[in-house]
């Protein structure tokens, strides 16, 4: 146990039964070294886990060798350890940590800076690992984690070519069928060693099987810490399951093409991209990877952005991705792009996903993702500029600036009330 020999060469200890300090946290991830901090998150004690895959023990038998190690280790250590192997239920809060990257050119956008897109990806893709582990932490029917809904992206700060990025996972809340997943993303400098949070992000999944992937599967229970930590994520699952009900009104819409627009108008900007899904767009199961949906949707909604104010511009937030249905190899997907509102510095605009089964005639076209992403508009100097202000000229768009501008002052007085005030 790598455990019991970090106890006896004098490597990091776990706080005793009668420490003040918090227990650390096993998780119910299925893989990884227990016991190693690696910072504290939502939930507590967080443990950094390695990429080599464990089979966990049959539920309530212990893993091979625990019981002869167990006269050798702490009770806390033992504990987690019958956790990790499936003997216990899982306690809150799993931690990935996903390997680091270094961004390189081709992840550039056109003013330097890594593409939102890039990192929306990577984004996914550390939520889909640390909740497949956990859906599959347990003996049963195994599946894979599917993204339903991605809560709000916030881009905190530009990531620069040449820094290293650092995504980490934690699972913060579990209902019966779906998983809530906080990550964040930290850039290093490796120059100077100088790190920054650049991004966080709260995203939901939904764990498939991988025998019928139309089936949803139930997700293996947390034990919280605290009470309240369950009862404040039951309330952010509710209030996302309604949002997730008010957004399904909005599926016939369609973005269509308009001969002359004037400037400054929504049609004069609104953007579309076709986009046949191969296999490098999949998972191993044949349909797509959220992330690889959320970059295009990002390209687009930048399209948009440039168009109407002719200036540089970079995501700065993403809010509320609905993925309502799954999208399969071989289907041909169009992403459209129309501006929603404007404020004096921001621009918000709606992203639609539409895929198109060309090879079966038996489906018909279906609204697959739906999302609003925000922009700012900077010079060449990086400094944020005035928008242009956006004309509606139809009822329905003045009715979508009308509920655009609504979201933005709720966003604004929840950052305000954010605020500290200063002595």
């Amino acid at each position: 146990m790598r455990l019991a020999m970090q106890h006896k060469q004098g490597g990091p200890r776990p706080p005793s039964a009668g420490s003040s300090q918090p227990p650390l946290e096993g998780g119910g991830c299925a893989t990884g070294h227990l016991g190693e901090k690696a910072g504290q998150g939502r939930g507590g004690w967080r443990s950094v886990h390695s990429s080599r895959a464990r089979r966990p023990a049959p539920a309530g038998c212990p893993a091979p060798g625990l019981a002869r190690a167990s006269r050798s280790l702490s009770p806390v250590v033992l504990l987690s350890l019958l956790e990790h192997s499936g003997s216990l239920p899982r306690r809150l809060c799993c931690a990935n940590q996903s390997p680091q990257r270094i961004m390189r050119p081709d992840d550039a956008n056109v003013a330097g800076n890594v593409h939102g897109g890039t990192i929306l990806k990577m984004i996914e893709e550390a939520g889909a690992i640390i909740s497949t582990r956990h859906c599959n932490s347990q003996n049963g029917e195994r599946c894979v984690a599917a993204l339903a809904r991605v809560e709000r992206t916030d881009f905190l700060s530009p990531m620069c070519i040449g820094e290293v990025a650092h995504v980490s996972a934690e699972i913060t809340y579990t209902s019966k069928h779906s998983v809530e997943v906080q990550v964040n993303v930290l850039s290093e400098n490796i120059l100077t060693g100088a790190k920054k949070l650049t991004n966080k992000a709260t995203l939901w999944y939904v764990p498939l099987s991988l025998k019928n992937v139309d089936k949803v599967l139930e997700v293996p229970p947390v034990v919280y810490s605290r009470q309240e930590q369950e009862e404040e994520g039951r309330k952010r699952y509710e209030a996302q399951k309604l949002e997730r009900m008010e957004t399904k009104w909005r599926n016939g819409d369609i973005v269509q093409p308009v001969l002359n627009p004037e400037p400054n108008t929504v049609s004069y900007s609104q953007s579309s991209l076709i986009h046949l899904v191969g296999p490098s767009d999949c998972t191993l199961h044949g349909f797509v990877h959220g992330g690889v949906t959320m970059k295009l949707m990002d390209e687009v909604a930048g399209i948009v952005a440039a168009r109407h104010c002719k200036t540089n511009i970079v995501t700065a937030s993403v809010d509320a991705i609905n993925f309502h249905d799954k999208i399969r190899k071989g289907f041909v997907i169009t992403i459209s792009g129309r501006m929603t509102f404007t404020s004096n510095k921001s621009m918000e605009i709606e992203v639609l996903v539409d895929a198109d089964p060309v090879v079966d005639s038996s489906q018909k076209r279906y609204r697959a993702a739906s999302a609003f992403f925000t922009y700012v508009s900077l010079s060449q100097e990086g400094r944020s500029l005035p928008v242009p202000q956006l004309v509606p000229e139809t009822e329905d768009e003045k009715k979508r600036f009308e509920e655009g501008k609504g979201r933005y002052l709720q966003m604004k007085a929840k950052r305000q009330g954010h605020v500290e005030p200063q002595p």
